[in-house]
This record gives structure tokens, sequence and C-alpha cells, in this order.
């Protein structure tokens, strides 16, 4: 006999329906990863941070256009917003005095400007989205023109997907001649401004249509041009160090602000002035495309040509040997080489 045959046949059968179930204590709802979607979301300009506090613009360019003040949604903890971003935007946008509206997603991004620390630091700093263009400020003098550092400024561009643009200040103190020769031969639009000189019609002309980004170095005029550009922003201004030799910091955050020009509107997206520019996030072979001139002779280089002083027969070199690039050429390639250089001993770097 098995001993299934001494079950009992009256011995009830279970099914799910027998199973219980625990009560929930504090009646509250179960968690879940499911999001609301936020289908009432409105899309906003984000025009400035200050402290977990996002200033953005709903309805832009309509009659209900308004300045609201948000913050930031829990789930987007982790995710960077920054000046420029277009974000979608929940809760009280009436921009009445004490609301605050919730940011709950970020658009996709057209472009977006970084920086590192240095050339060997790969973590990136997010200075600003969805520019399409940079219009790098630099003065003649007081403090003296650094066209390396111009060159970074180029080559994020580029990274980036922006187009650049030049200012050079102060030229009523010194002839930016030899400065300007460096960049010879680049696609560069240059505008050139002194104390009774400001070509603010020219300028303002090429920020119509477009969201621009000023950077430059501390104390070469840049907040100066912003006030003349756009009157109702007020920014800091400061001046140079006479022992030193530089700028004090006067813009100490990233802000968005309308240009109103006679043929249309742009948006000028004033930054801090800094001393340095890492370029560590960037991709090693858009360095040379910062250079167009150089760029285009590299087609004759041999495959896998390193353009390095010591690289056997670069087209570019031979260029410059020549005289073919002009008074200007052996600084571009000087440029050129340092950096090219900084990101041949990162990657050399153990764990690069």
């Amino acid at each position: 006999m098995s001993w299934l045959d001494d079950l009992d046949d009256d011995e009830p059968e279970f099914d799910e329906a027998d199973v219980r179930v625990r009560p929930n204590p504090k009646a509250n709802r179960p968690r879940t990863k499911r999001r609301p979607a936020h289908s009432d979301a409105e899309i906003a300009r984000v025009l400035g941070v200050d402290r977990g506090r996002y200033t953005v613009l709903v309805d832009e360019d309509l009659p209900s256009e308004r300045t609201v003040l948000a913050a930031r949604a829990r789930e987007l903890r982790k995710t960077p917003i920054v000046t420029g971003d277009r974000a979608r935007v929940v809760g009280d946008t009436s921009a009445d005095e004490g609301t605050l509206a919730r940011i709950v997603g970020i658009e996709e991004r057209t472009s977006l400007l970084r920086r590192s620390a240095d050339d060997t630091d790969q973590v990136e700093r997010v200075i600003v989205a969805n520019a399409d263009q940079m219009l790098v400020v630099v003065a003649a003098a007081d403090p003296e023109p650094r066209p390396r550092l111009v060159d970074r400024y180029l080559v994020a561009a580029l990274d980036a997907g922006i187009r650049p643009l030049l200012v050079v200040t102060k030229t009523d103190l010194a002839d930016p001649a030899v400065f300007l020769a460096h960049f010879d031969g680049l696609d560069l639009e240059v505008f050139t401004s002194g104390r009774e000189e400001m070509p603010l019609e020219r300028i303002g002309a090429a920020l119509v249509g477009h969201s621009t980004v000023f950077v430059g170095h501390s104390g070469v005029g840049k907040s100066t041009l912003v006030n003349a550009l756009v009157p109702e922003a007020r920014r800091a201004t400061g001046h140079v160090n006479v022992v030193t030799g530089r700028g004090r910091h006067t813009s100490s955050s990233t802000v968005s602000l309308r240009y109103r020009g006679e043929t249309g509107n742009g948006w000028v997206i004033d930054t801090p002035g800094v001393r340095s520019f890492g370029l560590g996030h960037v991709d090693q072979a858009n360095i040379l495309r910062a250079f167009t001139d150089l760029d285009e002779i590299a087609q004759e280089c041999p495959r896998g040509c390193t353009h390095l002083p010591d690289a056997p027969d670069c087209a570019i070199v031979e260029a410059v040997e020549d005289g073919r690039l002009g008074p200007g050429g052996a600084a571009r390639l000087d440029s050129l080489q340092r950096l090219l250089e900084t990101f041949a001993k990162r990657a050399q770097e153990p764990g690069a």
C-alpha cells in the first residue's frame, strides 16, 4: 500500500483564492517605478540657476510669456539642468508671487558646451545647452590677449557644433593686428571694439535669430559688452589688477538675456570669466578641425600622421616652413601641436 492511500479523501484542496494577503497597515498605495506622463507639461526656456532654483520662461514669444520660478523634480536629481535647456514644467506656472513650479523633464538638446578642469580631467562641466554660436571676447591689452586660450574656445565650440565669433575689445589701447594674424586663414568672423567705437549694430546683427554664448578671460570687457547690447542686463563690471594683470571675476553665474534688435531678436548667454578652459572631454579628432586652414592641408599628410614636430612628411609642417600659411602660420601650428601633445600624453596614461 502506498502512503498516498493513507490520505483522507475528505482533505480540502487549495487554490490561489485561498492565499491570504497581508493587509496594508498604513493604508497607502504600493510603491511603483512607473512615473507620471505629465502630458500637461509646458515647455520653458531655462534662463538661470541659483541655489537649486531655476528661472524659466514659459510661453516664449507669446503674449502670455512669463518668467516662472521652478524646482527640480526628484526623478531628475542626477540630471544636470543648465542655462539654455528646454524644460518640461508642471504645477503652478502663473508666475504669481510665492509660487513654485516643478521641472519634470528636459527636451533633447541640440548642442552642449562643456569644459573640464584641465586637459587630463575627463570629468566635464556643462556650461550651456542649445547654443548655436559662441562669441569669444578678448582684449587687445589690459589684460594681454592669450591666443592659446582662444584656440581652446574654438576647439570646444567646434566639438559642440557651435559657430565661433571673435570680438577684440580695447583696441584703443593696442593694435590687435599681431594677435589677429594668429587666426589668419580661419573661418572666423572678427569684430574690433574700442572705447570710442563699439560696433554694436554689427555684433547685434550677428545675434539675431541665434542663441549666442559669450565667453572670455576675466577683465576683457565681456560684461560691458553685454550691458551695451542688453541695457536691462545690469551685469557687474570690474577692473584689471595692475600688479598681476588679471581681471576680477564679476559675473558669478550663467544667465540667458534676450537681445532685441532692430531687425529681430536673439539670446545672449553671459558666462563667468575664466582663466583656463580644459578640453579633457573633447574628441581629439575635432582639435585639428578647429584650425580650418591647417585641416585642409592635412588632407595631404600620410595616413596616421600625428602632425607633431617629429612627424615625417607632415604636409602642415612643410607648408609652414615654406611660408605658405603667412606670418601667423607658425603660431597656429605651435598651438595645434601643443594641444595634440597634451592629448597624446593623456592617451598614454594608465587607464586612459
